[in-house]
């Protein structure tokens, strides 16, 4: 079977930011203007995205309790979502 391929969507994200700098995304708004709540942050890390293209920090995060990229870009927001066909 094929690996799906994937699209980059740009997303509005809510973010809480600490005193000591560290940006954690509460929520994030869907193309279709549907707003996820993030559950939990889990990890975050300098990556790339290996699906989609880009650099930055890249969120582990819980949504509704699946495991979830979430990357930050210089000042945007992006998730990878599979391209449907």
């Amino acid at each position: 079977m094929n690996e799906p391929e994937y699209r980059k969507v740009y997303v509005d994200v809510t973010v809480l930011m600490r005193k000591d700098g560290t940006l954690l995304p509460k929520s994030f708004r869907w193309e279709d203007g549907e707003k996820y709540p993030i559950d939990r942050v889990l990890h975050i890390t300098p990556a790339a995205s290996l699906k989609v293209g880009g650099r930055g920090t890249r969120y582990t995060v819980k949504i509704n309790g699946m495991e979830r990229y979430m990357f930050r870009e210089e000042d945007r927001w992006f998730v990878e979502a599979p391209i449907i066909r």
